[in-house]
């Protein structure tokens, strides 16, 4: 059985109109009443903050849909958990990446992103349906595919992320290993240094260097601060760049000059990765002179001849 055109058209208008209807609804005078700590804050904001530790999250208010939903989607999230494992990577990832290691969070996430992938699929099965008459087979296939596809996605891009904030780190960490070292050569500590540093400088790495620095005030000595930023990071370089450190700190031998040597090995580092970079483009380069820009050449010099030995015989 085929849906007629007119029936999808008018499915279609329907949807439209209730979706306006309800952003009317939701944007009407009535829904952004002011509350009361709205009306207050303007004669209570000069007051003298409370303490951190009395201070309570607000309640986030959460819709009927959400409300009913959020436990099939965390059961959905514990069984993508079962099937895919793996949690001990996700946590490396996530602190990799920047994010807390929330493995329930993440599974939400990529139920969320499978439920987006199969509405997706359900969409364009539904158009494959209308516009040519396709069996169900195929229909369900491809939803299928849809939402796995999603739940990798999700898992793909958490990687996409990390690898792209160790790359910025790699990036500042050769500015920052150079401050790190006129502020040791002009008599800060190790301790000095890394706060100087954090103040007069922003980005991913001094993030890392600010959390050590927040470890080390917390109770925690400066080596093993330092070494929870190694555990935290997959990159190799700024591992060498720690155990140098902890070293230095830890036998008392001249720090600044370690971290000069540590700067230059990461300067020459990224030299040769530009250049081995430069090298795979230039090859790649040569996939379409080979196979496109030649072979269209050769037949622009043979055909004339050709078309001549045809005149002539």
């Amino acid at each position: 059985m085929t849906l007629g055109p007119t029936l999808v058209t008018g499915a279609a208008c329907g949807l439209i109109l209730a979706a306006g209807l309800l952003f009317i609804w939701l944007g009407s005078p009535r829904r952004r009443r002011p509350t009361l700590s709205d009306r207050l804050a303007p004669y209570v904001r000069d007051a003298m903050p409370t303490s951190g530790l009395l201070r309570r999250e607000p309640v986030k208010r959460r819709g009927v849909f959400l409300t009913l939903t959020r436990p099939v989607v965390h059961d959905l999230a514990r069984r993508v958990d079962q099937l895919m494992g793996g949690a001990a990577s996700v946590r490396r990832r996530q602190l990799r990446a920047g994010h807390p290691p929330d493995i329930e969070a993440f599974r939400t996430e990529q139920v969320l992103w499978g439920a987006v992938g199969g509405l997706v699929g359900v969409v364009l099965g539904l158009v494959a349906v209308v516009a040519r008459s396709a069996s169900a087979v195929p229909v369900v296939a491809f939803v299928v595919s849809a939402i796995l596809t999603g739940i990798v996605g999700r898992d793909q891009w958490l990687s996409r992320q990390a690898r792209l904030r160790e790359q910025r780190m790699l990036t500042e960490f050769p500015t920052v290993a150079e401050l790190l070292a006129l502020a040791v050569s002009a008599g800060e500590g190790a301790t000095g240094a890394l706060d100087r540093v954090c103040r007069l400088s922003h980005g991913e790495l001094s993030h890392e260097l600010g959390q050590c620095l927040a470890d080390a005030r917390a109770g925690a000595n400066l080596p093993t601060a330092l070494q929870g930023l190694a555990d935290r990071t997959g990159l190799v370089s700024l591992a060498r760049f720690v155990d140098g450190m902890v070293v230095a700190v830890e036998r008392g031998t001249p720090l600044a000059e370690v971290l000069r040597a540590q700067a230059q090995d990461v300067r020459e580092a990224s030299r040769r990765s530009i250049m081995e970079s430069g090298g795979r483009k230039e090859i790649g380069m040569m996939v379409p002179v080979v196979f496109l820009v030649l072979p269209i050449t050769v037949l622009f010099a043979v055909f004339p001849g050709f078309a001549l030995l045809r005149l002539a015989t």
